[in-house]
């Protein structure tokens, strides 16, 4: 209700929403240990968040959403240490490395300097050698298996200096190495394979922090996942012109110009015609329904069903005025289907969800009984369905409210 009064609360809870991860998803990898760098991004976003909703929703008109943010713990100082430690482009697969920003811890930065500059030198290292050799096309390369080379084409082989050390041969050019080169490749294969193990460790020991916090932030999932049913409810609600019912203990279901929420969406505007419920323990608690075929006996049924089910979760319900009698289960028989791998025929399926509606359902519940009996022969389903009617009436034995359509 809150939502649904203040549009513009609405609006940007909404947004701010929309810009949150699956949190539930991330905290079970985290619980698991197979969280990735990535995802840890995508949580520090999340966290990032979390001022700016409870400024938005902590306000005295809010009422109860505000009560309910409120315990929200934005947790500033993890979102914090992730910002120092994560780069924005950190990758997928923690082994892959460059996960950690420079400044984060200080043997680290000292590895990403002498990678840098290792690789400064190597990019130098073309145009000098371009300039000393005079081969225009010579160029540094490198691959996993000969690590960083030179490589001059078949043409200009005779002005390869003495100093190159050939190391291949291909079809149209030949590549060499140098012993200044083969040193820094070292330095900086050297640096990487430090610089990879040492964040590994790092991103290990983050993640442990990280988990560390797991119980308030499954708080903050389940307070996150709550506003966006409510603010969700709501938006429903403005747009397709619900009304906020009355709950009670009462064993009465008044429902006036009832509208069924899905059915109405796909006809055209004012394609769906409203209709009133009343059910009550005295003298309106069972309602035969009958009607030929496609005159819409099962979209009321489950119109009614969805409109109970609708207000007991707390939301606005597709009706003009509803008052809901709060009902602990609400039991459905419908539609007709055999179950081939039970081996159980169309028959064998109706009478024994039937039978578990009879022997569970109570007086406090709702029952949904669509054309009971169909499965099999006339005569034997006239008296089924009559049987089951004359045993729901008794209010010595269940007494429940219910719907009950038939063609008998």
């Amino acid at each position: 209700e809150m939502f649904y009064q203040h549009h513009q609360v609405r609006e940007e809870t909404r947004s701010l929403l929309r810009r949150t991860c699956d949190l539930q998803r991330l905290l079970a990898k985290l619980a698991c240990g197979t969280i990735n760098p990535r995802d840890l991004l995508a949580l520090r976003g999340t966290l990032s968040l979390l001022p700016a909703l409870r400024e938005e929703l902590i306000r005295e008109e809010m009422g109860a959403v505000a009560e309910l943010v409120e315990e929200i713990n934005p947790l500033t100082g993890l979102e914090r240490l992730l910002s120092t430690a994560l780069r924005e482009e950190a990758p997928v697969i923690i082994t892959e490395g460059n996960i950690f920003c420079e400044g984060y811890h200080q043997e680290l930065d000292a590895l990403i300097i002498a990678t840098r500059e290792g690789k400064d030198w190597i990019a130098g290292l073309e145009q000098k050698e371009r300039e000393r050799t005079g081969i225009k096309s010579l160029k540094v390369g490198y691959n996993q298996v000969f690590g960083y080379y030179l490589e001059v084409t078949k043409a200009n082989q005779s002005l390869v200096p003495e100093d190159y050390i050939r190391k291949q041969t291909l079809a149209n050019a030949e590549r060499f190495i140098t012993p200044e080169l083969k040193e820094y490749e070292e330095l900086i294969l050297g640096a990487e394979e430090k610089r990879s193990a040492l964040e590994y460790e790092l991103f290990l020991e983050l993640r442990q922090r990280v988990l560390s916090d797991l119980p308030t932030m499954k708080g903050i999932a389940e307070i996150l996942a709550l506003l966006d049913v409510y603010a969700g409810l709501a938006e429903v609600a403005v747009q397709n012109h619900y009304l906020r019912p009355e709950i009670n203990q009462d064993k009465k279901i008044l429902i006036k110009e009832g509208r069924h929420p899905v059915v109405e969406k796909v006809l055209p505007p004012a394609g769906f015609v409203p209709n009133d419920t009343l059910l009550e323990e005295k003298n309106h608690r069972l309602q035969i329904i009958t009607g030929p075929n496609m005159a819409g006996k099962s979209t009321y049924m489950r119109q009614v069903a969805l409109i109970v089910l609708m207000a007991q979760i707390g939301s606005f319900v597709p009706a003009s005025f509803a008052q809901i009698g709060l009902v602990d289960r609400i039991f459905t028989r419908v539609g007709a289907a055999d179950n081939l791998a039970g081996g159980q025929s169309t028959f064998m399926v109706e009478m024994s969800e039937l039978a578990n509606i009879l022997h569970h359902a109570t007086a406090d519940s709702l029952l949904i009984l669509d054309e009971i009996g169909r499965g099999t022969s006339t005569f034997d389903g006239l008296s089924i369905a009559w049987a089951v009617l004359e045993y729901l009436w008794n209010p010595h034995k269940i007494g429940a409210r219910t719907l009950f359509a038939t063609h008998y």
